[in-house]
């Protein structure tokens, strides 16, 4: 199998970063797989036949069509907009994934509703809509926010913007907040840009999930 996924790329004209993308999973992942020393997980093999027609069996065994269709009709590789580049951002839906946490801590078993491709985009582990207007006029509900993930609570700027998923008494609550210091210990302030927002202070202890934001998006559409 791991020679025959190759062949797969090679026929497909695809990049190892380009083809770990549809996959989901990290290039030098997928060199692991493409090489025999890590085998191809089922839902890998799952995301090739939906997305690529991609005959499994032959994928097992080497025998019949390497694709189920004809390759000039399989409508993801028929859409030059949906080819993958090394610098695009997977788009996930939080309300698909049931939330930031499950997103963040297995981000491979995402799958992305779409992918980001901007010229000069900064680094980023991926992008969700936002809803609610505490941060309008800078964001607003429907906008997409790109996030950088933070394992670290000592390495929040303080002032920034960030994205963050808190404990509301067993319920996840998702919003995008500036953080500031807070005077009191095991505490910071989330402050919104939106003024009729009130300032909020939290335990440090409620944050579940933690992404500084790195760009935001709006699509404006003309009536």
């Amino acid at each position: 199998m791991p020679n025959r996924l190759k062949l797969v790329r090679q026929e497909l004209k695809l990049t190892q970063a380009e083809f770990a993308n549809i996959l989901g999973i990290g290039k030098s992942a997928l060199c692991m797989i493409e090489t025999g020393r890590s085998a191809l997980s089922e839902r890998n093999k799952n995301i090739l036949a939906q997305q690529l027609n991609l005959n499994t069996n032959w994928l097992e065994t080497g025998e019949g069509n390497m694709f189920n269709t004809p390759k000039e009709l399989i409508p993801f590789l028929r859409n030059s907009d949906r080819i993958i580049s090394e610098h695009s951002v997977p788009l996930y839906n939080i309300e698909g994934t049931a939330g930031l946490v499950p997103l963040f801590t297995d981000n491979n078993s995402a799958q992305p509703v779409d992918y980001i491709n901007i010229p000069n985009l900064p680094k980023c582990d991926g992008a969700i809509y936002i809803v609610g207007d505490s941060m309008y006029p800078i964001l607003k509900s429907g906008d997409i926010v790109l996030y950088k993930q933070v394992n670290d609570l000592e390495n929040i700027f303080w002032g920034d913007m960030y994205l963050l998923s808190l404990d509301m008494e067993g319920e996840e609550f998702v919003t995008v907040k500036y953080i500031q210091k807070s005077e009191r210990q095991g505490y910071i302030k989330l402050v919104s840009q939106n003024p009729h927002h009130a300032d909020k202070e939290v335990a440090i202890d409620r944050i579940r999930a933690l992404a500084f934001v790195k760009a935001s998006i709006r699509m404006n559409s003309l009536r």
